[in-house]
């Protein structure tokens, strides 16, 4: 044909520049959406393994466990999200790397089975194949650090202060995986090695004039990682549902846990999105440090009430080893931590106390107090869920109510 060149050329990829932390209309990608769906199974693994060990009775070798999980999905997501916020080409090099931190993901969570059952069973800590994912995704981010410090020269410092972050910190993981370590030597020398992951953007962004990360894609990125966090209600909603129907039938209980679950999940999404993180992150970037390092306690609280609502269905179903009570709690605590961890951001983020809140918490607190309480009098399960289901409902209908007038007279008084 007129006008063909012998040859096939390769695909051309895009310099990355840095992205405009002002362009309008920006959103999340299909490629960070498709991403985002690897951490459906981590936090499922996650959450399984912490339900499981919670209806054993093995409390803190299941919150050990799952606060490790927890940091390493969600410090990888978080890593991957803001720099794609700064960098994203979506050139065909940036889709290719970002499919092996995907395999990466699926590593991880195949090894957290393995992780959990040595910190219950075995003197040595067994998290190889989780920490082989973990590095896969962590080189595969050195990668995409280390091209944008050559295409990108006025933020090359910083790219590179990045790179070299993850690097250090990944030889260390490697180092603690091949040593097979007991578990105390393991996790004492894991403590380095997170400060030093959590340090790395905190002096990489020192140097020169920082990521140019878009605020309100951010916002957006990190409420999608929210509602994935809270696919985990809805699944342990659907297990308690179905526990109830396999020995009863339907019946009254299996509603009121339906509704129960359901409503708590709902009512915790309407909490969460009540946050003015868009609008105050762009007007106040440096507030991005403490903000995206809270969310990972927040997505660990509702990953957490998802597996709270697990045990809940092994309890029903006369499978766990704890009673009632304990069952309670393992939903109660995280749901009242996540809601004061959503307050405390607030409060952080508008750098203003509102006596409302006051109120809230501490309607909040005693339906919390109230469904627990129930348990320990032997009420049936299903009904103190349908009590704590009330917990994120005190705060929705008075934000509902005067919050909303409260919120935007500290934002036009200049509060924030």
């Amino acid at each position: 044909m007129a006008g063909t060149r012998s040859g096939a050329a390769l695909p051309r990829t895009i310099a990355m520049r840095g992205r405009d932390p002002h362009e309008a209309g920006r959103a999340a990608t299909p490629l960070e959406l498709l991403f985002d769906l690897t951490f459906v199974i981590a936090f499922g693994q996650a959450a399984s393994e912490l339900a499981h060990a919670l209806a054993e009775g093995h409390v803190a070798t299941g919150l050990i466990g799952f606060a490790f999980a927890m940091f390493a999905v969600c410090w990888a997501w978080v890593n991957f999200s803001w720099f794609t916020s700064a960098f994203d080409t979506d050139d065909w090099l940036f889709r290719v790397v970002t499919m092996v931190q995907m395999v990466g993901v699926l590593i991880l969570a195949l090894g957290l089975p393995r992780m959990f059952a040595s910190l219950e069973h075995g003197a040595h800590l067994d998290n190889g194949i989780m920490v082989l994912g973990y590095v896969v995704m962590r080189l595969a981010m050195v990668f995409q650090w280390l091209r944008a410090a050559r295409q990108c020269p006025e933020q090359r410092r910083t790219c590179l202060a990045y790179a070299a972050a993850i690097t250090l910190a990944q030889v260390g993981w490697v180092f603690q995986m091949v040593l097979h370590l007991p578990v105390g030597t393991a996790f004492a020398l894991a403590v380095p090695l997170i400060l030093i992951e959590m340090a790395g953007p905190v002096l990489a962004e020192r140097f020169g004039e920082g990521t140019p990360w878009h605020a309100h894609h951010i916002a957006e990125r990190y409420g999608l990682l929210a509602l994935i966090a809270l696919g985990e209600g809805v699944i342990g909603t659907v297990a308690t549902v179905s526990a109830i129907v396999e020995h009863q039938g339907w019946s009254l209980d299996a509603l009121l846990v339906c509704v129960a679950g359901m409503g708590l999940t709902f009512g915790m999404w309407w909490v969460y999105f009540m946050l003015p993180s868009a609008v105050i992150l762009h007007a106040h970037r440096q507030r991005a440090f403490v903000w995206g390092y809270g969310h990972m306690l927040i997505f660990a609280a509702i990953a957490a009430t998802g597996a709270g609502l697990h045990v809940a269905a092994l309890f029903i179903e006369a499978k766990a080893h704890v009673g009632g009570l304990a069952t309670m709690l393992t939903v109660a605590v995280p749901v009242g931590l996540f809601l004061l961890l959503v307050y405390a951001l607030y409060t952080y983020l508008m750098r203003v106390y509102d006596p409302l809140h006051g109120w809230l918490l501490a309607g909040t607190a005693a339906v919390v107090l109230l469904s627990v309480a129930l348990a320990a009098a032997g009420v049936d399960m299903a009904k103190c869920l349908i009590v704590l289901m009330l917990a994120p409902v005190v705060t929705v209908v008075g934000y509902e109510g005067i919050g909303h007038r409260h919120k935007a007279e500290a934002l036009g008084e200049g509060h924030a």
